[in-house]
């Protein structure tokens, strides 16, 4: 089978030396809709450098280069068809603040495959240190379709809690017609996020925006909304892709805050609320 699971746990992790300027901060800030109204102070935290702070989801791009999805596929073990291939989730943990202008390490590595049936997944785990230590733990959960069914560990099932009673806040945040050309220049280049051909052999009406875009607007309507948009208090992020966003649609985020953490779910406005994001959890400290 073209996921070969024992070759690609087996395999050595995978060190890369990555580096960021405040304008890959600017950019990734822009490439999830940041600066709108433009000289809103409270977008210029995310705009201009004299003010700048780093929005934590910046790490799932930080250093450029293939993104967790492409990555896993470029692992020992792994030979698939990207046209198969969906993000299906991804959680982040922030060690501390993350730097607005840094040299620092990665290192990749499979931790996982597990057997859904009609399908694989990959667990890429990804960890970044800088001189002072380490900077974020992330994991990329990589949805091969048609490559289950081996009889393998099937994982931990997905969260289907449904949160109960009125969200305490509810956003809704427009996504550009090109946004996900825009998100592109932070590195992934997955053509399906703006190959008309591509997208309809990945068996898609026109091409979908990229779950990790989608991903930084949530974050960034939480800390907004909910965290005096101080992205400092940010601990984790963690979310499953459960469907996808078409540039040109309206994502409507709500909100459920507890104690330390926010529930979070995200629909597609213009589909009826079709579910985008599900499962959703963002930890803080308080302020």
């Amino acid at each position: 089978m073209p996921v070969d699971t024992a070759r690609a746990l087996a395999a050595a992790p995978r060190t890369t030396e990555i580096t960021w300027t405040p304008e890959d901060v600017q950019l990734y800030h822009l490439g999830i809709g940041a600066g709108v109204p433009a000289t809103d102070p409270r977008e210029l935290r995310y705009t201009l450098e004299s003010r700048l702070h780093v929005l934590p989801s910046f790490a799932t791009v930080a250093g450029g280069g293939a993104p967790g999805v492409i990555a896993a596929l470029s692992m020992p073990g792994v030979d698939v068809d990207l046209a198969g291939v969906l993000h299906g989730g991804q959680s982040l943990r922030v060690h501390r603040p993350l730097p607005v202008r840094a040299a620092a390490t990665r290192t990749d590595r499979i931790t996982a495959v597990h057997d859904k049936g009609k399908a694989a997944v990959l667990v890429l785990r990804s960890d970044a240190a800088d001189g002072d230590g380490p900077l974020w733990t992330a994991e990329a959960q990589v949805y091969v379709r048609g490559e289950g069914g081996w009889g393998g560990d099937r994982g931990p099932s997905a969260d289907a809690r449904e949160e109960q009673g009125a969200p305490d806040r509810t956003v809704e945040r427009p996504v550009r017609e090109d946004q996900a050309l825009l998100y592109r220049l932070t590195g992934d280049l997955n053509p399906l996020h703006a190959d008309p051909g591509f997208a309809r052999r990945a068996g898609f009406d026109r091409p979908v925006l990229h779950g990790l875009c989608t991903y930084g607007m949530t974050l960034k309507a939480v800390v907004d909304t909910l965290l005096d948009g101080d992205v400092t208090r940010v601990r984790s992020w963690t979310a499953r892709f459960t469907g996808v966003t078409y540039p040109g649609e309206t994502l409507r985020i709500r909100m459920w805050r507890g104690d330390g953490t926010v529930r979070v779910a995200v629909g597609a406005v213009e589909r009826g609320d079709a579910p985008v994001l599900a499962g959703a959890t963002v930890e803080f400290t308080r302020g």
